[in-house]
């Protein structure tokens, strides 16, 4: 078993029967469930909407190589520039690149998964970069020195006094501040900060061939204020995120608000296509666009499960599942946490170490059921659990127990074979300390099916 592995079994036992981690998800979570269903019951066809989507997704993924380009193309056409990056290293390197050759020495960063996956903030640190993050979630995660917690709402972890607490240690405000309170306060810091910045990141919900665009979806205004002061923008993209043409908005903007977070659309949903233009009176100067890999070919070579890179990072599958719901975000170890991120990380950063997440699923299916792009998310797990059998990832101990457990279970014979005293003893002996130190073990009768149908039906003769 990888480190990863036992770290996860070791960290998902204490989140899960810590109960004041319980109770601040819960509360989060059922405010979560009645704004979506409130939002999705304005939809007049969920179900087509969710299979255009699909649809969509599946033709761009197909046809990856010519849509690309293609964007680079038309975003070139308006002065922008593009930097293709193979993994982490080389994207944080270009960037760093970038920021050094400007002179620049302070950074704004609206919320963006990718540059938590690639993690830039610790690399820019390294190099004597300040990065600030100004989505307000983010920036509370990084005061606390943690990774987001949620792929749309990075502090959904923590309570509104553990916020007020925090920003009493570190800003003096009062211990009994409310949410409106620490939101002011918030702005009060970070809107010099906008002015002052050299450099604006951000990430983008979508890239957008035909015009050569990428869109920004948000609910505060700080992507915009990132990226109208700083005279130099870099949005960091994955690959994935690419749609066909600016008409597609039409499906994904509704799709992704109503499943992220209950809206009809997001409050700020902007579309950037390359830097200041002649007639234009703000923007930067400079735009670049870093199309990032990073393991994704990796699963767009795997043709049965490439449908993990429909995702639109909505999160809906992350708050309907409940291993995530008792065992929380930072249990994973990995920027996508949730079903989202179980079928996509082993294919990004290694099934060996990634595997377990696979097996952390009960296979409920409501994740799928979810999916604003129908990704058969369940099904996506049994296969990486098939792949990770096929390639031999597994201890003999675990191989050896296999096989006795499928023989007794294939011939009455064996299963009768020991007597459910014995039974009982081999359940406490192998699986007390695993399972039996949180739950009271199960008892298997003294006599077996078998045996007490034989006793009745003698007696009846």
């Amino acid at each position: 078993m990888g480190h990863h592995a036992e770290e996860f079994l070791v960290d998902s036992e204490a989140k899960a029967f810590d109960k004041d981690h319980r109770r601040i998800i819960n509360f989060n979570m059922g405010r979560y469930d009645a704004a979506v269903e409130r939002g999705l019951s304005r939809l007049i066809n969920l179900d087509n909407a969710k299979k255009k989507g699909h649809v969509i997704k599946w033709r761009v993924m197909e046809n990856l190589d010519k849509f690309l380009p293609e964007f680079e193309a038309n975003f070139q056409k308006r002065g922008g520039k593009v930097i293709w990056a193979n993994d982490a290293e080389e994207a944080n390197r270009e960037i760093l690149n970038i920021i050094q050759k400007a002179g620049a020495k302070t950074v704004v960063k609206s919320k963006s998964m990718v540059t938590e996956e690639i993690q830039l903030n610790e690399f820019l640190e390294e190099h004597h970069i300040e990065s600030l993050e100004t989505d307000l979630g983010e920036y509370i995660v990084q005061l606390l020195g943690q990774r987001p917690y949620h792929i749309v709402t990075p502090a959904m972890h923590l309570s509104k006094e553990d916020i007020a607490k925090l920003f009493n240690e570190k800003f003096g405000t009062p211990i009994d501040s409310t949410p409106e309170q620490l939101t002011a306060k918030a702005r009060e810091l970070l809107r010099e900060k906008y002015v002052q910045a050299d450099v604006g990141i951000t990430g983008a919900n979508f890239i957008i061939a035909d015009t050569g665009s990428i869109a920004v979806s948000e609910n505060e205004g700080n992507a915009r204020l990132s990226v109208s002061f700083p005279k130099i923008h870099i949005a960091v993209v994955g690959i994935e995120k690419m749609i066909p043409s600016m008409a597609d908005l039409d499906l994904f903007w509704p799709m992704l608000a109503t499943h992220g977070t209950g809206q009809n659309i997001t409050v700020y949903n902007t579309i950037l296509s390359g830097p200041r233009q002649a007639n234009e009176t703000d923007g930067p100067e400079e735009m670049y666009v870093v199309l990032l890999d990073n393991g994704r070919t990796n699963l767009l070579a795997q043709k049965e499960q490439r449908q993990g890179l429909y995702c639109i990072r909505c999160g809906a599958c992350l708050n309907a599942c409940p291993v995530y719901k008792n065992i929380g975000g930072h249990t994973y170890e990995t920027t996508y946490s949730g079903p989202i991120g179980s079928i996509i990380t082993p294919h990004m950063q290694g099934m060996e170490e990634f595997k377990h997440l696979s097996y952390a699923s009960s296979l409920c299916g409501k994740c799928t059921e979810v999916c604003p792009v129908k990704i058969d998310i369940h099904k996506m797990l049994l296969l990486n659990r098939r792949d990770a059998v096929k390639s031999q990832m597994y201890s003999k101990k675990e191989e050896w127990g296999w096989v006795l457990w499928k023989k007794g279970m294939l011939a009455r014979k064996w299963m009768d074979f020991l007597s459910g005293k014995k039974k009982n003893f081999f359940m406490r002996l192998f699986f007390k300390k695993t399972w039996g130190h949180l739950r009271e073990m199960p008892k298997v009768a003294e006599k077996s099916f078998a045996e007490s149908w034989k006793e009745r039906n003698q007696s009846a003769l």
